[in-house]
């Protein structure tokens, strides 16, 4: 066992027993156990679980978004400070006084990334055990929690005519299989696709306007385009059974990001704005920077000083 199977090897027998579990749910609930469906159900169920773990990681990740966000124009003003400074001590310098406005609002640059991360190693279990599932059912062997008929029968198992553990690059050339290719190509345009929506709502709908400039919003924009680059062409190397849980994954985060944009959106967002017009046509105060906004205003009406008092005005004496 290599260094990195050593690593991997808690998480895979976390993942194995997990999808063995839900596999053998859904088959005393009376589903074949030998479908294909059945063990897409169980991958979907599977992300659905680890998706829900992971709430409070999505939490964090949101508010330091915003915390980065709001930082963006104190990070401006400390670029144009050392703007014209390239010796070693200034950059130094600014490193220094960059890292301590993260500290102070409890961010970093990384935070953003922080579901992804956590995510990997269970990804990379799932990979393992997925790719391994055909050497394994030849030999007889389990793989982690996965006994060895559960892994024959996951081997031999189909999604809409294409093996779970088949790879797309494995049936390009020589060993072309028409059902692979068009089922692992509609997997990777899903999973692209809805990786580039969930990125691109973000950035156009719940930023605020002085974080759409600026360092943070070109590492954004960088991102958009950089990972869906990325899982395509990593596409051609995962498994079926990889693709419908990547796919389901990103579909699990779009909804959820699409939830949290609706109802909890950044302030001083386009989202913000529509949330404050719908509550307006209910009749409902606003939330967030308008309602701050709202309150800045009355505290300052109240506190304008009101003119002088009006004397009043003696009327002539009536002459005798």
């Amino acid at each position: 066992m290599g260094f990195f199977d050593t690593i991997l090897l808690p998480f895979t027998w976390a993942v194995s027993w997990v999808l063995s579990m839900f596999h053998t749910v859904l088959g005393a609930l009376g589903m074949d156990s030998d479908s294909g469906w059945t063990w897409t159900l169980a991958l979907v169920l599977l992300v659905v679980l680890i998706r829900t773990l992971l709430i409070p990681v999505f939490v964090k990740q949101i508010k330091s978004q915003r915390a980065m966000q709001e930082l963006q124009p104190e990070i401006k003003k400390l670029q144009e400070k050392y703007k014209n400074k390239k010796d070693q001590l200034s950059r130094q310098a600014m490193a220094m006084e960059q890292q301590q406005l993260f500290k102070d609002r409890g961010t970093s640059p990384f935070a953003a990334c922080l579901p992804m991360l956590v995510q990997m190693p269970f990804f990379f279990a799932l990979y393992r055990v997925l790719v391994s599932a055909s050497g394994a059912a030849q030999d007889n062997e389990s793989i982690g929690a996965l006994s060895a008929d559960e892994i024959h029968s996951f081997s031999n198992s189909t999604f809409a005519g294409a093996q779970m553990s088949d790879i797309l690059g494995d049936h390009v050339g020589e060993n072309f299989d028409l059902n692979v290719v068009i089922v692992a190509v509609i997997l990777i345009i899903l999973m692209v696709t809805s990786m580039f929506y969930m990125q691109k709502s973000l950035m156009g709908k719940n930023m605020s306007e002085a974080a759409q400039t600026g360092q943070f919003a070109q590492t954004q924009k960088i991102m958009l385009y950089a990972l869906p680059a990325v899982f395509a062409i990593g596409g051609f190397n995962f498994p079926i059974g990889v693709l419908i849980y990547w796919t389901a994954t990103n579909f699990w985060a779009v909804g959820q990001q699409l939830f949290i944009i609706r109802r909890n959106p950044t302030p001083g967002s386009i989202a913000e704005r529509e949330l404050n017009e719908r509550r307006a046509a209910k009749g409902l105060p606003p939330v967030g920077k308008a309602a701050k906004e709202a309150e800045e205003r009355a505290a300052a009406k109240e506190q304008k000083p009101k003119g002088q008092r009006q004397q009043p005005v003696k009327k002539p004496r009536k002459k005798r």
